[in-house]
């Protein structure tokens, strides 16, 4: 199995990468929602309703949203018309943001969150229509095993759609990304979040992530089918689907 390249939050020889993520979020949730869509000037959203058009085309009726964190994914796709969601994140201060804001729109009988490791689920195979990750796959402690597990628990016929950042390639986007990854949100998440090392981690595990077709290269040798690329926003995210 391949792992990414070893960025961790905090650099921690006595902790996994999985145990420093989950405390990471687990520091920052109070603040994530606020800093993720004003760091992204709302652009996030758009892509989000991006990964629900892919996945309304599916009519699933069962949904697994991975990495959920305080579930903004799983409340959009709620559109979709399942007969259910289940969320799943590593993290327990994300997931207690997750519900209450479940509660609040009457959603608790159609999604449910759960503290879990996307590198093993606790569902049977061939179990989901739809599965969705949105910016969690580059925090797996080893990629493959992740992806794997992600399709053993699919439907044959059911598809992923993975929405994850990449990198800008053409000029002037390439260097403005560039100076607002590494400079400004740096400066602005540790404000904010209070969390000094959080928001330098994002645009380093963006940078070892293997995004476009380094990343659809990987879910092709597992075994995923008719995988494409959907640029987002001059390449600044990317969303990726397969079938299996």
């Amino acid at each position: 199995m391949e792992e990414l390249k070893n960025v961790t939050p905090y650099g921690s020889a006595d902790k996994s990468k999985k145990e420093q993520v989950a405390e990471m979020f687990n520091n920052i949730s109070g603040r994530y929602d606020f800093l993720n869509h004003f760091l992204s000037l709302g652009i996030d959203k758009g892509w989000r309703k991006n990964v629900v058009r892919l996945a309304r085309e599916e009519r699933p009726e069962r949904i697994l949203d991975l990495a959920t964190g305080t579930a903004d994914q799983a409340i959009a796709l709620r559109v979709t018309e399942p007969k259910e969601i289940i969320g799943v994140d590593i993290s327990e201060g994300m997931l207690a943001m997750g519900r209450e804001k479940i509660k609040k729109k009457g959603l608790d009988t159609l999604i449910q969150l759960s503290l879990g490791d996307s590198e093993n689920l606790p569902f049977p195979d061939d179990h989901f229509d739809v599965l969705t990750v949105s910016f969690g796959v580059r925090n797996y402690e080893n990629l493959e095993k992740g992806l794997s597990e992600m399709l053993r628990v699919m439907k044959p016929g059911g598809k992923v759609i993975i929405l994850e950042f990449s990198q800008p390639q053409g000029f002037p986007m390439k260097q403005l990304f560039g100076f607002y990854s590494k400079r400004i949100l740096p400066a602005v998440g540790r404000a904010v979040s209070k969390d000094p090392r959080a928001y330098t981690y994002l645009p380093d595990s963006v940078d070892a992530f293997p995004y476009g077709q380094a990343f659809t290269s990987v879910l092709d040798k597992l075994g995923y089918r008719n995988t494409a690329i959907h640029p987002q926003t001059f390449g600044i995210a990317s969303i990726y689907e397969g079938i299996k």
